[in-house]
């Protein structure tokens, strides 16, 4: 039988590789991270991450596991154009929707043939899932680009699709309109949620729910620091993808995670554990993929330590709703941040990742009790 996501999976942005959180580890360490096993059979990809290069990683994870293919899951996603788009320093190769690179009419084109290079470098005849990965407002929008995505699921390259925002935090008017328009053909999205940044992501779950979306939550490691082994004396490369967080960010978490720490333990819980477990008591959250980083310095864990600690995760639900809701207190980060996607503060024209609100958005947030002015914006 094919393989949904399932509870634990690991993305190929871990490993210092192609995202830069903490130190890149060696080949031989960052195939045995990936390659599924028993435990962990979910891999996710993105075919822009290394312009390719982390889908044949997939290909040798994948062929390096002793697990027949239809008892793996295998994630991609597709949507960043770095076969024909030119790279914009930090923000990366445009979308594929970009005006400046196509019409409509050659979306369902680009799907296609980024999905069969994507597959073809993994190694695989199929997805299990493929996602629409960081898409710009047309993205969201466009029954031209969603019917490209249905095209893919009906000419079997994928067994399903879906959605996942980004690369930072925010989209969720944006988001919730997409499961209303498309919600009869996505059916999983993926979002950023973890105790310490349950805002904005829960926002959005309700409807995710109502439209029978399952959700795969990603950042659920807090940018390492559920591992218990990133302090603020810890040396954090000039590249690091961390250093877009606040000054004190590291310090001001840690104090919070103190105040987790007693829950964890009722629960028999590590705190990264202890964050998993939080973010799949929500409704629809069916998967956690945490970042596995290997931080520097001679105090640091073995990332293997760290990914055989998600592994053993309890399999039964030890988290009380009264505990759920003691930890979203501890944590909560409403307003901490300028958020992307349509929001109040969004000034200028309209960006790849920022645009203004508009009636349609105003209206899906009046239907999910949702304040623009107080629930979207920095405080």
């Amino acid at each position: 039988m094919p393989t949904d996501p399932t509870r634990i999976a690991v993305g190929t942005w871990s490993g210092g590789r192609f995202m830069h959180f903490g130190e890149a580890v060696d080949d031989e360490r960052f195939l045995r991270l990936l390659t599924p096993d028993a435990r962990i059979p979910t891999i996710i990809t993105a075919d822009v991450y290394g312009s390719g290069e982390a889908d044949t990683w997939v290909g040798r994870a994948l062929a390096a596991s002793a697990r027949p293919r239809e008892a793996t899951c295998v994630v991609g996603a597709v949507g960043h154009d770095f076969y024909t788009g030119e790279r914009d320093g930090a923000k990366g190769f445009p979308r594929f929707t970009d005006p400046r690179l196509r019409g409509p009419a050659r979306y369902a084109e680009y799907l296609r043939m980024a999905t069969e290079r994507s597959l073809e470098r993994c190694g695989v005849d199929r997805f299990d899932l493929l996602l629409l990965h960081n898409p710009d407002r047309t993205g969201y929008t466009s029954e031209t680009v969603w019917d490209g995505m249905q095209a893919l699921k009906d000419a079997g390259l994928t067994r399903l699709i879906g959605v996942a925002p980004g690369p930072a935090n925010g989209f969720t008017l944006d988001l919730i309109d997409c499961f209303e328009r498309f919600g009869d053909r996505i059916d999983w999205a993926m979002v950023i949620l973890n105790p310490l940044e349950p805002w904005p992501g829960e926002l959005c779950l309700a409807a995710a729910a109502r439209s029978d979306v399952s959700v795969i939550t990603r950042v659920v490691d807090y940018g390492g620091l559920f591992y218990d082994d990133l302090t603020a004396g810890t040396e954090l490369g000039r590249h690091d993808h961390r250093a877009f967080r606040p000054a004190g960010w590291i310090d001001a978490g840690r104090a919070r995670i103190e105040r987790m720490r007693p829950l964890a333990a009722e629960a028999g819980l590590t705190m990264i554990q202890l964050a998993c477990a939080w973010n799949l008591a929500h409704e629809p959250v069916r998967t956690v993929v945490p970042t596995l980083v290997q931080e520097a310095g001679a105090g640091a864990r073995p990332v293997e330590d760290k990914r055989a600690e998600l592994a053993a995760l309890p399999a039964e639900t030890r988290l009380a709703p009264a505990q759920v809701e003691a930890i979203r207190r501890i944590g909560d980060n409403t307003g901490s941040m300028q958020l992307k996607g349509a929001t109040p503060e969004h000034d200028g024209e309209e960006r790849a990742d920022s645009w203004a609100l508009h009636e349609r958005l105003l209206d899906v947030a009046r239907r999910w009790d949702i304040d623009p002015a107080r629930d979207l914006v920095k405080s």
